[in-house]
């Protein structure tokens, strides 16, 4: 029997395979689900990579939902519904728990921050009687800056200690040097006892060194070293030579 970390807030993740319908439909088709059996987590960071299609971003979403966690971002609080459109993949996730739990737990997805920036404005234009859920955030309009900014606001506000993070490409509105200062952010949430759970195409998000890395691809699941995935290297050899990847890529 395996002893369950306590410094864990999620241990391992799982598919239901003998419960799946058909892994010919979506989302069982995709890549990443067909060869899902089970997933031992990193006590601190966590990462999937992959190629687009292989299904990050699906898994991600799948196990934000089985934790409880709303599909399109937020904390638990956070129940709206802008478009239904997560599969039901986490129905047939096994989620399993460490021995604490997190004082708070936050799912970041991307590509609906917009959605969760309204549904804020539209809370606190109701009366609660509490204080105004933004400024948990910082206290601005989280439309009122900049996408790389308004990320920021949450990393730097939102964000706490002894809490679970599950974050789809949280580079995707952070300049290079932001996303720096990102691993400088995740660095002393996991001082302080948090757990984080990424998605993400930045070889510099990638490089913090307490994690594991799982490479997703049509032949299946695999932990792969930093130096060995596809963003660092492919950036590595941009970097070394864009001249010779240039030539390549606009020739004729």
């Amino acid at each position: 029997m395996r002893v369950v970390d306590s410094e864990h807030y999620l241990v391992r993740i799982g598919l239901r395979r003998d419960r799946v319908p058909s892994f010919d439909d979506y989302p069982f088709c995709l890549p990443v689900v067909r060869n899902l059996t089970e997933l031992q987590l990193h006590p601190k960071v966590t990462y999937f990579i992959g190629e687009n299609g292989t299904g990050k971003s699906t898994l991600l979403e799948a196990v934000a939902v089985a934790y409880g966690l709303n599909p399109e971002g937020g904390s638990r609080n956070f129940a709206f519904s802008t478009r239904s459109s997560h599969s039901d993949l986490f129905r047939y996730l096994r989620v399993v728990k460490g021995i604490h739990k997190p004082k708070e737990s936050f799912f970041l997805r991307a590509e609906s921050f917009f959605n969760l920036g309204t549904e804020i404005e539209r809370l606190d234009a109701e009366p609660s009687g509490g204080p105004p859920i933004i400024g948990s955030y910082g206290g601005r309009s989280l439309h009122e800056q900049s996408h790389g900014e308004s990320f920021f606001a949450l990393f730097m506000n939102r964000f706490r200690g002894n809490s679970l993070f599950i974050l789809d490409e949280p580079e995707a509105a952070l300049s290079p040097v932001r996303q720096m200062a990102f691993l400088s952010v995740i660095h002393d949430l996991l001082k302080a006892g948090s757990q984080f759970i990424i998605a993400t195409h930045s070889p510099i998000i990638l490089a913090y060194p307490e994690s594991v890395i799982f490479e997703l691809s049509p032949e299946g699941i695999r932990p792969v070293p930093l130096d060995q995935t596809d963003p660092f290297v492919v950036t590595k050899d941009f970097l070394n030579n864009p001249r010779k990847a240039l030539d390549e890529l606009l020739q004729d």
